[in-house]
């Protein structure tokens, strides 16, 4: 089964938006890389300043082959705005804590055909 990947990033209110900036100027790096499945940035909107990034992957593997080549490299500046989400090249980062969480994903579902959410 899939595994799952959610980087929860601290983050102060007066950075959300540089946060934001940053993971859209790398929009589509991660899709091309093999094993990948699904990506989510998850905005807070009450009780915490956590942005949640979530990462879905074919197996460990697959997100280990990530981490060691295109985030590897965009970690020390080789990718647009950095690579990182909390930082970028002469900038300092938007985030001010990170915890990597791990799941199996044990049950799916998805929306039925012919309902709105499953024509989005």
């Amino acid at each position: 089964m899939s595994i799952v990947k959610i980087n929860a990033l601290t983050v102060p209110s007066e950075q959300r938006e540089e946060l934001e900036k940053r993971f859209a100027s790398r929009a589509g790096v991660v899709e091309s890389s093999d094993g990948f499945e699904w990506f989510e940035l998850l905005r807070p909107l009450e009780g915490t300043d956590r942005y949640l990034v979530y990462t879905r992957w074919r197996d460990e593997a697959a997100f280990q082959a990530w981490m060691s080549g295109p985030m590897k490299s965009a970690h020390q500046g080789g990718g647009s705005g950095g690579g990182r989400p909390g930082g970028g090249a002469g900038r300092g980062p938007a985030a001010s804590d990170s915890t990597v969480w791990t799941f199996e994903v044990v049950q799916q579902s998805g929306p039925k055909p012919g309902t709105d959410a499953a024509e989005a």
